[in-house]
C-alpha cells in the first residue's frame, strides 16, 4: 500500500484539529504524515448515543437501522478500502459485476451474462441497462472502463488481485485491458488467462465516472492529469449505485448509510432504511448498546464469555458459524531470529494449539495448513503441526540460533480483539520452554497496518485474522503470501520467493479446477515446510444480535445449510428485515 491506514487516518485527524484551531487544511492523501508510535488502550466507555441517531429523508424511519462495530478506520473508496471493516460498507454502497451469495457462489449482477474466449484471455459482460448512480447518473460501460483504471493506476486496496507487474513495471498477470464496446458491453483482456478471475470481479466496486471526475483535487497533482483521482473526496463521501449512499462519513468514528429508494434490486417491505458502521468502542461498552437496543449486531471479536453474557438478555441471540477466515501469528522471515526456518518450525511445535481451540476459543477449529477447511481447493491431508516439545527442541538445534539463551522475539497483538491477548501470553509461556523471550505489544489495528509496510518495521511475529477475498484457495495463497501484496497488513511474513510467486500465479492461471487445486495442494505444503506462520485456527465466528434483526446468514445456519460468505457480504444489510414492533416492545420493557 502506498497509503496506510493508520498513517492516512492520523493525518486526517490532525488535519481537523488543525482547522477546527484556525490552521490550513492540507489535503489528507497528498502527503505522508508522521507517525508518533503511540499504543492507546481500547476504551472501555459507552459511546455517546445522541450522535448514533439519523435525520430521516421523507418516508425513512430512523428507527429503521442496523448498527454494528469494527475495526477503525474505515476507507469506503473502493480502490482504498480492503479490510474487514471497509469492506463491510463497500458492499452496502457499491455493486460489482457479479455477486458472492451466502454459501460463496457467485451470480450475475451489474454484469447480466458474460462469454469467455476459448483462449481464457477475453471476458465480455453485458451490464444491465435500468441502473442508476445515487445521483441519478445511468451507470455504462464508460463507468466499468473507469472504474478499474482507476482502481488499477492506484494500486492500494484489492487491486493487487487483478494486476501484478513485475520489477520493470511491465504487466506480467491480471487485466491488460478494459474497454467500452457499446453503452452497455464491456470487453476484458488478461495478460494470460485467470482461472477464478470471475470470482474476484466481486471486489472491483463500480464507480460514477463524472461524479468522481467532478471531485478532483487538481492541486495534487500525484495520478497527473487526473490530480489526486477523487480520493480526499471518496474519504467522506460515496459515488456508487449500491442499495445505500452515505448519509454521514466521520473519518474518526463511523459511517451512516441512508437507503437509496432508487435502488435498481427493489426493495421489500421490512428492509432497513439504514445502517451505522462505528469503531469498536470496547467490549464493555457493546454490552451495554446491545441491552439498550443501540447496536443490532456486536463485532465477531468479543471473548467468548461476552457472548455468553450476551445470550442471557432478553431479546439478543447469538449467531455462529465456521467462516473462511484464519488466526494466524505470522512471522517476519526477513528479520532475526524467525529468517531461519528451523527456528520458525520450533515455534510452530511448541505452540500449544489445544488451549486456543478448546479453551480461548471453543467456536474455533486448529488449522490445518495455510488455507481455511471451508474453502475450496483446501488439501485437507497438508501437514498439521501440533504440540511436540522434543520436535521443537530438535528443530530449534537445527537452527543457527541452536546454544542462545532468551532469544529474543517481538508480538503484536490487536486492541480491537481482547482475546489475542491470551494468545499472546500462551505463545509467551509456551516459546519460553525453548529458551525464546517473546516481548508483547498491545496495538491499534491501525498501527500493525502501518507496522507492517516494511521488513524493518513488521515485529517477528503478528496475531492476526485473515479472510479470503473471494471463495477459492488461490485468494488466500495470492494474499498472504505472494509478494504482490507484500507492505499490507495481509502479507507480514516478506517471504519474497520468485519461486513461490510463479507457483501461485502458474495455479491461478491453470483453467482445469481439478489440476489448478492440485496445483494449490503443493503449494500448502510448501508453505507448511517453509512454516512462515504458525496457523492457529480456523474461525468459529460469533455475532450477538438483536431478535427483532432477520439476518439471513443466521437464517441459512439455523437451516443447517452450507455458508461461506466473502468477507463483508455477511453485513450486506439489502436483505435483512427488522421488526420494529418487537423492537419497539423490548424497549418498552
Amino acid at each position: 500500500m502506498s497509503k496506510i491506514k493508520f498513517t492516512l487516518f492520523l493525518f486526517i485527524l490532525l488535519s481537523m484539529m488543525a482547522s477546527a484551531c484556525g490552521g490550513a487544511q492540507p489535503s489528507p492523501v497528498a502527503t505522508e504524515a508522521e507517525v508518533v508510535k503511540t499504543e492507546p488502550a481500547v476504551a472501555e466507555t459507552e459511546p455517546v448515543v445522541a450522535e448514533t441517531e439519523p435525520s430521516a429523508a421523507v418516508g425513512h424511519n430512523p428507527d429503521s437501522i442496523v448498527r454494528w462495530t469494527e475495526d477503525w478506520p474505515t476507507y469506503i473508496d473502493p480502490a482504498v478500502g480492503n479490510d474487514f471493516s471497509d469492506s463491510m460498507a463497500l458492499v452496502n454502497l457499491y455493486d460489482s459485476l457479479v455477486f458472492p451469495q451466502l454459501d460463496g457462489s457467485i451470480i450475475p449482477w451489474l454484469a447480466t451474462e458474460w462469454t469467455i474466449s476459448p483462449d481464457s484471455l477475453i471476458y465480455t459482460f453485458k451490464l444491465r441497462d435500468d441502473v442508476k448512480f445515487h445521483n441519478g447518473d445511468q451507470l455504462t460501460a464508460d463507468d466499468v472502463v473507469f472504474t478499474a483504471e482507476r482502481f488499477l493506476t492506484i494500486g492500494q486496496g484489492y487491486s493487487y488481485m487483478f494486476r501484478t507487474k513485475d520489477k520493470d513495471g511491465k504487466i506480467i498477470s491480471g487485466i491488460e485491458t478494459v474497454k467500452a464496446l457499446d453503452d452497455y458491453t464491456v470487453e476484458i483482456k488478461l495478460v494470460k488467462p485467470f482461472a477464478p478471475f470471475i470470482s474476484v470481479l466481486v471486489r472491483m466496486y463500480i464507480v460514477n465516472k463524472n461524479q468522481v471526475m467532478a471531485n478532483i483535487d487538481y492541486t495534487d497533482t500525484t495520478y497527473g492529469e487526473f490530480g489526486d483521482y477523487a480520493k480526499t473526496w471518496l474519504l467522506t463521501n460515496d459515488a456508487g449505485s449500491g442499495p445505500y449512499m452515505v448519509k454521514e462519513m466521520k473519518m474518526q468514528e463511523s459511517v451512516l448509510g441512508e437507503k437509496f429508494d432508487g435502488y435498481w434490486g427493489g426493495w421489500e417491505v421490512g428492509s432497513p432504511d439504514f445502517f451505522k458502521e462505528f469503531a469498536f468502542p470496547g467490549e464493555v461498552a457493546i454490552r451495554t448498546l446491545m441491552k439498550n437496543r443501540e447496536e443490532e449486531t456486536t463485532s465477531e471479536t468479543l471473548p467468548p464469555e461476552g457472548y455468553v453474557v450476551l445470550d442471557a438478555i432478553e431479546g439478543i441471540d447469538i449467531a455462529e458459524w465456521l467462516a473462511p477466515h484464519n488466526l494466524s501469528i505470522m512471522m517476519n522471515t526477513k528479520k532475526s531470529p524467525t529468517d531461519d526456518v528451523h527456528f520458525r518450525k520450533a515455534l510452530s511445535y511448541i505452540m500449544d494449539y489445544s488451549v486456543i481451540n478448546d479453551d480461548i476459543w471453543p467456536s474455533y477449529i486448529q488449522s490445518r495448513g495455510p488455507v481455511p477447511q471451508t474453502i475450496p481447493g483446501h488439501d485437507p491431508n497438508v501437514f498439521q503441526y501440533t504440540r511436540n516439545v522434543d520436535k521443537a527442541k530438535e528443530e530449534l538445534a537445527l537452527s543457527k540460533y541452536a546454544g542462545q539463551e532468551n532469544i529474543p522475539f517481538t508480538l503484536s497483538w490487536c486492541a480491537e480483539v481482547p482475546a489475542e491477548e491470551r494468545v499472546a501470553l500462551l505463545f509467551q509461556t509456551n516459546a519460553a520452554e525453548i529458551g525464546v523471550n517473546v516481548e508483547i505489544f498491545k496495538k491499534p489495528f491501525g498501527s500493525m497496518i502501518d507496522d507492517a509496510q516494511t521488513q524493518e518495521t513488521t515485529p517477528n511475529g503478528s496475531i492476526v485474522y485473515v479472510a479470503s477475498s473471494y471463495n477459492e484457495a488461490g485468494a488466500m495463497l495470492k494474499t498472504m503470501y505472494h509478494s504482490s501484496s507484500q507492505g499490507t497488513w495481509e502479507n507480514m511474513e516478506w517471504i519474497s520467493s520468485p519461486e513461490l510467486d510463479a507457483a501461485i500465479d502458474d495455479a491461478l492461471s491453470t483453467v482445469d479446477q481439478k489440476e489448478r487445486f492440485a496445483k494449490y495442494a503443493e503449494i500448502q505444503a510448501t508453505l507448511v515446510d517453509m512454516a512462515p506462520v504458525i496457523w492457529l485456527a480456523d474461525q468459529g465466528m460469533q455475532w450477538g444480535y438483536q431478535d427483532y434483526l432477520t439476518w439471513p446468514i443466521v437464517e441459512l445456519v439455523s437451516a443447517n445449510k452450507p455458508v461461506a460468505p466473502v468477507m463483508g457480504y455477511s453485513h450486506y444489510v439489502h436483505d435483512m428485515k427488522l421488526d420494529l414492533a418487537r423492537k419497539a416492545e423490548l424497549l418498552g420493557k
